[in-house]
């Protein structure tokens, strides 16, 4: 790989796999039911999952086209919610409208650990290691 190191693939392939199954052990085994904004950023990083893993098994230049996308729809998602969270956003303007509320915090670590901040943590990461990739900062040994 050129442009994205193999590294950076393998990195975000970790955090977009511990992520996912993060939130199914959230939503499966801990039996948290959803709320919209979740189901949106999941739809953003279940897919990772797969695009990183084919970057891995058949490395190709076209990995970073095909994540960035999803990663910051996700991390728009992210930083909307936890802006929620936070109340900087007005409960009013959500679109969790009906079922489980947006602002519902089902853990709560440290005062400032939820899950919408995991899921910010995450895009982030992946973020930030794609960047680095494209730019050139982290390289394959050759």
């Amino acid at each position: 790989m050129n442009k994205i190191s193999s590294k950076i693939v393998f990195l975000s392939f970790l955090i977009s796999l511990i992520a996912t199954f993060g939130s199914l052990f959230f939503s499966e085994v801990m039996q948290f039911i959803p709320c919209t904004m979740c189901w949106y950023q999941r739809i953003f990083m279940y897919p990772l999952v797969i695009i990183f893993l084919m970057g891995l098994l058949y490395p190709d230049e076209k990995t970073f086209k095909y994540s960035i996308v999803l990663v910051i729809i996700g991390w728009f998602f992210s930083v909307y919610h936890n802006l929620l969270m936070f109340k900087i956003i007005p409960e009013d303007i959500v679109p969790c409208v009906q079922g489980v509320p947006c602002s519902t915090e089902y853990i709560n670590w440290f005062g400032f650990i939820t899950i919408p901040f995991l899921s910010f943590v995450s895009f982030s990461l992946i973020l930030i290691l794609l960047f680095l990739g494209k730019k050139g900062f982290l390289k394959d040994e050759e």
